[in-house]
């Protein structure tokens, strides 16, 4: 019988029982509802129709059924009414139709053999179970047998018979030794359908004593096992050993030797056979052959093609199986084994019949009174079943009569049918094979209508989605339904709703205005009922930015966006997903508010990540690409391939690009005959190439590595190819950096750069060195001299020129003929000064001196140029000596003349020349004496201005430092300076030079003035010095002023006001050092001398400078200069006796002209109104003054 497929009460509405005909009830399993509906049973579960059961445990006969009212149950054995209640063994379960048959407690299952069908019936009608035949397992003990041994010629067939007793269920079987291992089974040897063990040839090693065939029962759980068989196979050689051991020498004998065979088959015999199978099951073909060689099995279908995706070969292709067979499945089947010698077949004839199966199976019906009905049952088998009805478990012929039905063969009408028309109809199909039992019912109802949907429900949707507002309702019959939106609104039509047979309304696009209230009314001719529901609708939870592809390199740092817009009433949650599966449980996954971040990027990190945002209404995602970046892989399986004395070729499989594609491969060379473990650049390839040819230098032992290269960097090296030794060859070329240059005045040191070992071309890398005088010898003199870089010549000339060679040879020859270069032997120092040293004093700090050049013989070396010496003798303003500083300025090559800067003017100075090449400096020309004019004096050293009164003031000063000449005067200028710093009328007054001081009288009361003093020579005026100075107010005015001045906030505000003086000045003083240096001719430009006028070049030149004091004062910075006056000018009698306004801190560098190379920096001098110099401390009433 056809199980129902039982269904939960507690499921949600709108689940549908049947509906058989358009006429025909829906009922909602709204459990409510079905505790008040009246129902007919159904069967829920009942046991299998074939039931074996355990003898050793109770048998559950199972029978489920609901209904309303509950059913009452009852049973039949075999055919007749079984009671349990006279059986104290048999109990049914409470609200339940199951049987347990209590065998533990002494009952005997073979007693409870039977078949059994169980009925439910209420007030509605009964309904009954299929017949469940009720058979317990039985698993016999093998019967006793005298087993043979089994005696066998090498190469011949075998079968050993398992024949096991017969169980329910059939048990299973296999074959294992003594030692509970399976025995090996292959094409050879393996185990039939029917148990028994094949061999198709025997072989000695198929000799044991241990054959053991085992059944395993499985409802009892009991394994069964056969005598153990024997089987000796004899090998040709040994039975002729035997045969020889039993006949005389007369006899003729000799087994003849193992022979191949065609094949035969073991099962199935003959060359036809039939095999019956049902429909659905599964068909299993067998064909076992013997022969030697061990045959090969194939299958194929006669006039057709093996069954695709449901064919399978088993048993070494020796059972053909096929699954869920069905009638296309019928027909010849033909099993062919075949050897080197030939071949046999078995066509085995296949029906498939079939038990009965379901086409249309009866449904239960509903209806109301007076609808019509119908219950189908169409069923299909091989041979065709036969359809029988019975009502309420009684054959339809013989059951009350009813005038609403007619049975129509497999049809059941019916028409206008009442309340008492309801039951349960059976339906049976059956054939030879089996059947198949249905229960459906027939349930007249008359209900009013009844809304199942909760009061108020709310519904809440996403803007511009579909609404579906449900309006689950029951009653007989079937009612009308009609919507409404708001309290007194109108009905709803038109095409903007969708109403649908279960009550739902569908709103296809439901806008902001969609939302509010809905009612539904439900009516039929027993009664009306309504029901109002609410919708809102929502805004769409959007994604505003979405998370973007990235492309990271490997140990990066990564995040992804995913930032939302969503409706204000729904909380959203955000979840990460990588690959479309949960984000990996690592620390380095970091979930923000917003975006997910990824610490450490690795390989595995690669993939696409989504965003998905979920509401309780909707769900929105984002995905993006991850791309994880590096260095490739490096490459592998490096070959060597088509090696030639100077080629090979070198080819490679590259390592994984990891997402950044190969640009390039660089190729690395090591020479382990001459540097082993040096890795030397060889070549670079495009990244597409994985083979190259590569040039060689004989004599190499070479091994290649190979680098790949992407936007990301370069792999590790591969692993080194094999290495690959080159034959040896004369050099390819000679030595390079050939130089001869002497060492000593009498030899000539002649120098080369070795040639590197892959360079040598061969063992025994030498040199040939060859030398002659040029001009003078014809012959060259020759040396082989060992792997050394240096060969010295004794004996030579002082500094004469040679002609040079190198050569290089191994033990297999010379390279080609090397190329000449010029050197010379040593030099020795210079014999000679140079003569007629003449001076020109350009003005007072520039000079300009000249000689005749050295003659070059003399000069018994490579002429470097000249060095001047010169000194100031003594100041000619003042006798004091001082320390004498001699100073040097170098001239390169063949120069005669050049200038001597930085004089100090009206001065004594001497000089000589000397000349110089690569050993030393020659003996010096006569010192020379010359004099420098007057120049302009330096600024007086002090100026203070002291006792100051209402209308005087006293100046005192100090002579200039560096006079520079005979002072003849000193001049004075001063100004007034009123409130708002303007300048009065400018004053000036010629003072002797032999004055220190002066009061100057009549000037204004508490009046500030600002004074210029600079001194004069008869050359013109030096750098001026500025003061600045207040005359005193009268005494009331003073006292006042005292007064204020004491007073606390004035205190703090002279603070105020000092403090932020000090401030401006220090950016001042950042501002001015910013400056950095300027160029020389800037420079020149702003102190030039009066008296010197611009130069070219070539006009004039300047050497190198520097002091005698000690050698090391060679690179020593110059020292600083004095001040400039404010108009960044320098006097002419401004100059020193150093080069200090040539450099700062550097040497004083000229180029081989003499004109001077470098740079300095310009020298300050205090501004006018920069700060004031009196000694005299400043008091409150002057701080005062300097506001009026």
């Amino acid at each position: 019988m056809m199980k129902k497929k039982s269904i939960s009460a507690s499921k949600a509405s709108l689940v549908f029982f049947l509906c058989q005909m358009i006429s025909a009830l829906d009922v909602p399993l709204d459990s409510k509802l079905l505790e008040e509906l009246s129902q007919p049973p159904t069967i829920t579960q009942q046991s299998p129709k074939d039931y074996i059961v355990d003898p050793r445990e109770n048998i559950v006969i199972q029978c489920e059924a609901k209904g309303k009212p509950p059913p009452s149950f009852s049973w039949t054995r075999n055919g007749t009414h079984f009671d349990i209640d006279k059986d104290e063994l048999v109990t049914m379960k409470p609200n339940s139709g199951t049987l347990v048959i209590n065998i533990m407690n002494g009952g005997k299952a073979e007693a409870y053999e039977g078949v059994y069908q169980c009925t439910a019936r209420n007030e509605r009608g009964a309904a009954i179970s299929n017949n469940i035949v009720i058979r317990p397992s039985r698993s016999p003990l093998w019967t006793k047998e005298k087993l043979e041994p089994n005696q066998v010629r090498e190469g011949d067939s075998l079968v050993l018979h398992c024949r096991p007793p017969v169980g329910l269920p059939p048990p299973i079987i296999f074959w294992m030794d003594n030692a509970f291992q399976r025995l090996p089974q292959s094409e050879r040897v393996s185990q039939g359908l029917n148990g028994d063990l094949y061999f198709s040839n025997v072989q000695p090693e198929d000799t044991r004593e241990d054959y053991i065939c085992y059944a395993r029962f499985n409802h009892t759980q009991t394994i069964q096992q056969k005598q153990p068989i024997s089987v000796k196979v004899f090998s040709m050689d040994s039975l002729n050993d035997t045969i020889a051991a039993n006949l005389s020498d007369t006899d003729i004998y000799g087994a003849k030797p193992v022979t191949e065979r065609p094949p035969i088959l073991l099962t199935p015999t003959g060359t036809t056979s039939n095999k019956v199978e049902l429909r659905g099951n599964v068909l299993l073909l067998e064909c076992i052959a013997a022969g030697l060689p061990t045959p090969v099995i194939r299958w194929i279908k006669e006039g057709g093609e093996l069954p695709a995706n449901r064919t399978f070969f088993e048993n070494f292709k020796k059972t053909l199986k096929i699954v869920d067979v069905s009638e296309a499945d019928s027909g010849n089947y033909k099993c062919i084994a075949r050897n080197i010698l030939g071949s046999t077949h078995h066509v085995i004839s296949v029906t498939v019949k079939a038990a009965p199966y379901w086409i249309t199976a009866p449904r239960n019906l509903v209806l109301s009174p007076g609808e019509d009905g119908s219950l189908i049952c169409r069923a299909n088998g091989n041979p065709k079943p036969s359809i029988s009805w019975l009502s309420n478990g009684v054959p339809i012929a013989i059951a009350p009569e009813d005038p609403s039905r007619k049975v129509d063969g497999d049809t059941i009408i019916f028409s206008a049918v009442q309340e008492r028309s309801s039951a349960v109809y059976q339906c049976n199909a059956s054939n030879e094979y089996g059947y198949l039992l249905a229960n459906a019912f027939v349930n007249v109802l008359a209900e009013p209508p009844r809304i199942l949907t909760p009061a108020n429900k709310l519904y809440q949707v996403i803007l511009d989605s579909p609404a579906l507002i449900d309006c689950a309702y029951f009653g007989s019959p079937k009612p009308e339904i009609e919507w409404f939106k708001g309290v007194k609104g109108s009905i709803l039509r038109g095409n903007e709703y969708v109403f649908h047979d279960n009550g739902t309304l569908e709103i296809p696009v439901a806008q902001k205005d969609s939302s509010g209230t809905y009612t539904c009314v439900a009516r039929n001719e027993l009664g009306k009922i309504q029901n109002e529901v609410q919708l809102e609708v929502k805004d769409p939870t959007l994604i505003i930015k979405q998370p973007e592809y990235k492309v990271i390199q490997r140990y990066g740092h990564v995040s992804f966006e995913c930032i939302i817009k969503h409706d204000s009433t729904l909380i959203p949650t955000v979840i990460w997903l990588k690959d479309n599966d949960e984000l990996p449980d690592d620390e380095r996954f970091l979930v923000g508010k917003d975006n997910l971040t990824i610490m450490n990027v690795t390989d595995k990190d690669d993939g696409t990540y989504t965003c998905i945002v979920n509401t309780t209404l909707d769900s929105v995602s984002a995905s993006a690409v991850l791309t994880v970046v590096a260095r490739p892989n490096p490459p592998f399986d490096l070959e060597l391939t088509g090696q030639l004395e100077r080629s090979i070729e070198l080819s490679w499989i590259p390592g994984d690009e990891n997402n950044s594609p190969i640009t390039s491969f660089v190729i690395e060379y090591e020479d382990g005959l001459h540097e082993p473990g040096v890795w030397h650049y060889q070549t670079e390839v495009p990244g597409s190439q994985t083979t190259v040819q590569l040039k060689l230098s004989p004599y190499v032992n070479y091994s290649f590595r190979v680098i790949a290269v992407n936007e990301i960097g370069r792999s590790q090296p591969s692993e080194p190819s094999e290495q690959y030794l080159t034959k040896s060859a004369n050099p390819d070329e000679n030595p390079s950096n050939v130089q001869g240059i002497g060492s000593e005045p009498d030899n000539l040191v002649i120098t080369w750069e070795s040639l590197k070992g892959f360079q040598s071309n061969g063992p025994g890398l030498q040199y040939k060195v060859s030398w002659r005088q040029k001009d003078v010898d014809d012959e060259w003199t020759s040396v082989v001299v060992a792997n050394v870089s240096k060969y010295i010549v004794s004996g030579t000339p002082t500094f004469v020129p040679y002609e040079i060679k190198v050569q290089a040879l191994n033990d297999l020859g010379y390279a080609p003929e090397p190329s000449e270069v010029i050197g010379h032997s040593g030099e020795d120092l210079p014999m000679v000064a140079p003569g007629n040293v003449q001076v020109h004093v350009i003005n007072s700090t520039l000079a300009k001196v000249h000689w005749d050049p050295v003659p070059l013989k003399s000069v018994r070396g490579h002429l470097q140029g000249y060095k001047v010496y010169y000194w100031k003798v003594q100041s000619l303003s003042r006798r004091s000596k001082r320390h004498i500083e001699k100073k040097i300025l170098t001239f390169r090559g063949n120069k005669t003349f050049g200038m001597l800067p930085g004089l100090e003017p009206y001065s004594s100075y001497k000089l000589n020349v000397r000349v110089v090449n690569g050993k030393g400096e020659g003996p010096a020309s006569p010192d020379k004496v010359f004099k420098t004019p007057e120049g302009v004096p330096s600024s007086p050293s002090f100026l203070k201005i002291t006792n100051p009164t209402l209308d005087s003031l006293t100046l005192e000063w100090g002579s200039p430092t560096h006079p520079n000449g005979i002072l003849i005067s000193y001049i004075l200028k001063f100004q007034p300076i009123n409130n708002t710093h303007e300048l009065g009328p400018l004053v000036e007054i010629r003072i002797p030079a032999n004055e220190s001081s002066l009061i100057l009288k009549n000037l204004n009361y508490s009046t500030r003035y600002k004074f210029y003093f600079n001194a004069q020579t008869s050359v013109g005026s030096g750098s001026q010095i500025t003061e600045e100075a207040v005359t005193i107010m009268d005494e009331a005015m003073a006292s006042r002023q005292v007064d204020i001045a004491t007073q606390g906030w004035f205190i703090g505000l002279m603070c105020a006001v000092a403090l932020l003086i000090l401030i401006l000045l220090i950016v001042c003083f950042i501002r001015r050092n910013k400056g950095g240096k300027y160029p020389v001719k800037e420079k020149e430009d702003a102190h030039a001398d009066p008296e010197i006028q611009p130069m070219k070049e070539d006009d004039g030149t300047f050497g190198e400078y520097r002091s005698l004091e000690s050698d090391a004062e060679d690179h020593k910075p110059l020292k600083k200069g004095s001040r400039t006056p404010s108009d960044r000018t320098v006097k002419k009698e401004d100059s020193d006796d150093s080069l200090v306004d040539y450099g700062e801190g550097v040497n004083g560098q000229f180029n081989e002209d003499g004109s001077f190379i470098g740079q300095y920096s310009g020298k300050k001098e205090k501004e006018p109104a920069e700060g004031n110099e009196s000694s005299e401390a400043p008091s409150p009433v002057n701080a005062m003054n300097s506001f009026v």
